[in-house]
C-alpha cells in the first residue's frame, strides 16, 4: 500500500483512503495515466490569461514561466495604469481598482507556484524565503500536488 499527503491538513495517509481520516478532506481519486501522458499540465497560450482563467483555483501546480509572466505583465498593466490615472487626475482609482481585482489571481497563482515546488502554499507568507522558492524550477514528474505543468515526468 503507498501513502500519499491529505489534500486538506498535508497529513500522510494512505492512496486508498476516499477522505482523510484525520480532518475528512475528500481525496482525488484521479487515475495514473493522466500523469504519464506527454504534456499533460503544459498550460497553453498567454500566461496572464491563463492565471486569469483560474481566478480563484488554489490547487493544481503553475509553472515557473506561468507565474513570472503573470508578475511581468501585472506590473506593466499597473504602470500604464498608474500614467494614466496621473494623466487624468483620478488619484490612482484606476491602478486600485485593477490591483484590488488581481489579487486573488496574485496569490492563487504564488500559491500554486509554491505547489509546482513542492510546497505548501503558506510559504508565501514569509518573505525573502518565497521568492527563493518562487524562482526554483518545478519538482519532476508528479508531487502531491499533482502532475508537473511541463508535462515532464
Amino acid at each position: 500500500m503507498s501513502m500519499v499527503f491529505c489534500r486538506g491538513c498535508a497529513k500522510e495517509i494512505s492512496s486508498l483512503a476516499v477522505a482523510c481520516p484525520q480532518c475528512g478532506a475528500p481525496q482525488a481519486q484521479v487515475s495514473q495515466q493522466a500523469f504519464t501522458a506527454p504534456n499533460a499540465g503544459a498550460a497553453q497560450g498567454n500566461p496572464y490569461v491563463e492565471v486569469l482563467k483560474k481566478y480563484a483555483v488554489f490547487t493544481g501546480r503553475a509553472s515557473r514561466r506561468e507565474y513570472w509572466m503573470f508578475i511581468l505583465i501585472n506590473l506593466g498593466v499597473a504602470i500604464v495604469l498608474g500614467v494614466i490615472d496621473a494623466v487624468l487626475g483620478a488619484k490612482g482609482i484606476l491602478s486600485n481598482l485593477y490591483s484590488l481585482a488581481v489579487l486573488l489571481p496574485s496569490i492563487a497563482a504564488a500559491i500554486r507556484r509554491m505547489h509546482d515546488t513542492d510546497r505548501s502554499g503558506w510559504w508565501i507568507l514569509l518573505p525573502i524565503v518565497n521568492i527563493v522558492f518562487l524562482a526554483q524550477d518545478s519538482t519532476p514528474g508528479v508531487n502531491r500536488f499533482g502532475p508537473n505543468p511541463k508535462g515532464i515526468n
